[in-house]
């Protein structure tokens, strides 16, 4: 009588292997391509879509998270009437509206003009980009508390910094503290963080620009400022409104720096749209309300980038 023949766990993994291969083996080389995104696409819907749509349903209820055992009662769109309508979330649009216009604004001619000088390569220009850089690798929230302490008349260095070059009174002004001062003081600091990203994305597109167009000006006899232009400008201008858009979308929806360095304040004169989400959201447990205003946000972003990008498709077919 023949022995069983022992138990391999290679024949094993083998012959799996060879069923799995049989199967591909008749699929088309979309459908496997399907195949291998589909887990990554059903993430990415439970994580955004999923919560969007969850969002979109409260909005039309007077649900409140802290009292989860009382039912929901369906309001329609009272929500969106009642924002649209409330004078407070308008003037917390025209804050958020002004910070992102300085911002975005100053961000893109400093990174720009930064972006000018690193091009040229001057000797030791790559120390000095690593230099330039540095902000941006930093944490929102290290750079909150970080600028928080700076700024703090008494034992801050930035008061000591102004007194040393206008003569004024250290203790005479608070940059976080004082209604005039305190906008400019997160323009101010958001401009230093992200600045470096700005030139960034101009420098690649200053490095996109072929030599031999510059030759060809230079033997046009074309001046310095001509050539800045009628080459450099149009040809970075592309990557000038993708700064923009970036910058834009990110600075519309700023939360955690404005949070840190004043939480809206003083008053309200640096109350975002997103701190009075926060407030709505977090502090009265409006959720309902809170969920209409974060959809209303959502379509706001939405539809200006839309636009955007269609004006950006369009000087980039020129």
């Amino acid at each position: 009588m023949l022995a069983d023949k022992p138990f391999s766990p290679t024949s094993l993994e083998a012959g799996a292997s060879t069923r799995i291969a049989k199967r591909l083996s008749g699929l088309s080389d979309r459908a496997i391509a399907w195949l291998f995104i589909l887990p990554t696409i059903l993430l990415l819907l439970a994580i955004n879509i999923f919560p969007l749509i969850w969002a979109l349903r409260l909005s039309f209820t007077n649900f409140k998270s802290n009292m989860p055992s009382v039912p929901a009662r369906f309001v329609g769109i009272d929500n969106y009437v009642d924002i649209l309508t409330d004078e407070d979330i308008w003037y917390a649009m025209q804050v958020t509206a002004r910070f992102v216009f300085w911002s975005v604004g100053l961000e893109v001619l400093l990174g720009f003009s930064l972006a000018l000088l690193i091009n040229r390569q001057f000797r030791g220009h790559s120390f000095w980009t690593t230099l330039i850089l540095l902000p941006m690798m930093l944490s929102p929230a290290v750079v909150g508390n970080f600028w928080t302490f700076l700024l703090q008349p008494q034992t801050g260095l930035f008061n000591d910094i102004v007194s040393f070059f206008t003569g004024i009174a250290p203790a005479s002004f608070q940059m976080i503290g004082d209604v005039p001062l305190a906008p400019w003081t997160i323009v101010m600091v958001d401009t230093w963080m992200w600045t470096p990203y700005v030139m960034l994305i101009c420098l690649a597109g200053l490095r996109s620009i072929p030599d031999y167009i510059y030759e060809a000006a230079e033997v046009d006899r074309a001046t310095p400022w001509r050539q800045f232009w009628s080459i450099t400008l149009p040809m970075t201008m592309p990557f000038l409104m993708l700064a923009v858009l970036f910058r834009g979308i990110e600075n519309f929806k700023m939360f955690d720096m404005v949070n840190l360095l004043t939480s809206g304040g003083p008053g309200s004169v640096t109350e975002t749209v997103s701190i009075t989400l926060k407030r709505a959201a977090f502090e009265k447990w409006q959720t309902g309300y809170s969920s209409a205003l974060a959809i209303i946000l959502f379509v706001t972003v939405f539809g200006a980038a839309s636009i955007y990008v269609k004006a950006l498709n369009r000087m980039k077919q020129r």
